[in-house]
């Protein structure tokens, strides 16, 4: 595993996610006021497009390699969401329901990564 970039990557991701969710809320929440999918779609989007950069740095045990990527990236998330959101009280949605926002990050992340890796590992042949 590449630690190194496998930070960076997820130093990257949170701030695109925080990014996202900053920019996007105000628009989602005025036309749809009882579901936030501004985060959840954040997370899914930005959490696909670096672990498909990460993972295609592997030729073998892909699969392995993106668990492993995405238990880093929701360690990082979490490391992140601590120092800059709890710490400096920084507003932001993710912060106003945070024990749902670690439940989603914990399951998204690892299985987006993983089922990358699973898809990595096929040998498709288009024709």
């Amino acid at each position: 595993m590449k630690y190194k970039l496998a930070i960076i990557y997820g130093i990257l991701s949170w701030i695109l996610i925080y990014i996202i969710t900053i920019i996007l809320n105000p628009f989602i929440v005025d036309n749809i006021p009882y579901i936030n999918i501004t985060i959840p779609l954040a997370i899914i989007i930005v959490t696909s497009v670096f672990g498909v950069a990460y993972i295609r740095n592997f030729n073998s045990n892909e699969i392995l390699e993106g668990l492993k990527v995405g238990i880093v990236f929701f360690i990082i998330d979490l490391i992140c969401d601590v120092l800059f959101l709890k710490i400096i009280s920084a507003h932001n949605p993710i912060v106003d329901n945070y024990p749902v926002h670690i439940l989603s990050m914990i399951i998204m992340i690892p299985l987006i990564t993983t089922f990358i890796g699973y898809l990595a590992q096929m040998e498709i042949e288009l024709r």
